[in-house]
């Protein structure tokens, strides 16, 4: 699928395929190829891409033909949410990720069955109802969804407004103490490490737990890891993946950004790496597995940081004992990355290099990484 431009005549023209049809399409626009024609012609494709999203697609390309206007889609019914959502849905499905949808559009979906109404004019019933029923955040992120979704409907020419877009609530306000602090210092560090190596129950992820707290990686990125990804000398670790949890699946990292962590021979990280390294790794083998010799999940993390609550028993994570004893705060295990990010810089690391290390932008990293609080003391040897 492309806009080409046909060498002989210098035109523009656009060529696809569609699946389900064997022949691939072809749409001549007798435009010159410059720079306003361009957009014209790629605003005639994003149309095409649209109908074929919304099954609608002519494949006579004739209400496609160029100086044709008689292609505008009216609205001829109201359509309900619970309707426009499934076709919002199935657009998204094109281009998002599968664990995305999943995380992000799944508990929209069977709330949106559950509404007490399905009309759009119910906009602010909805709502009420949304607030009578679910929490503020639920709530609240719901409505957003629905003005997103009633927003593309819009821009696809099925509705023709967005009932949903001023009756927004306001951003949940974090309680005082939530978020206030996101990293932990180096001696907090120091301390859950020593207290997972010498735990009598998990011990065994001490070594996850380790390269979690001095590379800053996602820990899916860190569940999908396998010898392949690591250089012989343990020096070079690619991060090219990483394991979904919920919907267990290994995907590209969260922004798709490829890149190689380095470390120096002789460094902690380095000497972790050949600690645990097998005598002959298999490429396909995982690094990071759990005590059974499977594959590592948020699950399984949860339980060593966190709490094993089996229903009747509740048994404290590694963190959470030294939390409880008043040795250290209690942060969420995602910590590790930014108690990284946050050291990185306050030793002296530029912005841009921390970024590329953790796989993020610099913007991310000078918004969320730099915490004053952690970073004002003098950096000990990182």
């Amino acid at each position: 699928m492309a806009i080409t431009v046909d060498p002989k005549t210098q035109k523009l023209n656009i060529r696809f395929r569609v699946n389900g049809y064997k022949k691939q399409f072809y749409l001549a626009s007798g435009l010159n190829d410059l720079v306003k024609n361009r957009i014209i012609v790629e605003s005639r494709w994003e149309e095409i891409q649209r109908d074929i999203a919304l099954g609608r697609f002519d494949s006579t390309l004739k209400s496609y033909k160029f100086g044709n206007y008689q292609n505008v889609v009216v609205p001829t019914e109201r359509l309900s949410l619970d309707k426009l959502w499934n076709k919002f849905l199935a657009f998204q499905t094109q281009h998002l990720e599968r664990s995305t949808l999943e995380s992000d559009y799944k508990q929209i979906t069977k709330i949106i069955v559950e509404l007490s109404s399905q009309s759009l004019q119910d906009a602010p019933t909805i709502r009420d109802w949304l607030l009578t029923k679910y929490s503020y955040h639920t709530a609240y992120k719901s409505l957003a969804a629905f003005s997103r979704c009633c927003k593309w409907g819009i821009d696809a020419c099925l509705v023709d407004f967005n009932p949903f877009e001023k009756i927004q609530l306001p951003s949940p306000k974090s309680s005082s103490n939530e978020n206030s602090k996101k990293a932990y210092t180096l001696e907090e560090r120091d301390l859950i490490i020593s207290a997972f190596e010498s735990h009598p129950k998990f011990s065994h992820y001490s070594s996850l737990i380790k390269f979690l707290f001095w590379t800053g990686c996602r820990h899916g990125e860190a569940f999908a890891l396998t010898w392949g990804d690591v250089s012989r000398q343990c020096t070079r670790i690619s991060i090219t993946k990483a394991y979904a949890s919920r919907v267990r699946v290994v995907k590209g990292t969260k922004n798709n950004k490829r890149r190689v962590f380095s470390c120096l021979q002789g460094s902690k990280l380095q000497s972790l790496l050949e600690e645990v390294q097998p005598n002959s790794p298999d490429p396909k083998e995982l690094i990071f597995k759990s005590t059974t010799g499977q594959r590592l999940n948020l699950n399984i993390l949860n339980k060593c940081w966190r709490y094993n609550d089996t229903g009747e028993y509740r048994y404290s994570g590694v963190v959470t004992e030294l939390a409880d004893q008043g040795i250290i705060p209690y942060l969420k295990a995602y910590s590790t990355r930014h108690t990284f990010a946050t050291w990185a810089i306050a030793s002296g690391a530029s912005p841009e290099k921390v970024a590329y290390w953790i796989g993020d932008n610099v913007q991310t990293v000078l918004r969320y990484y730099c915490h004053p609080d952690v970073t004002k003391a003098e950096c000990p040897d990182f």
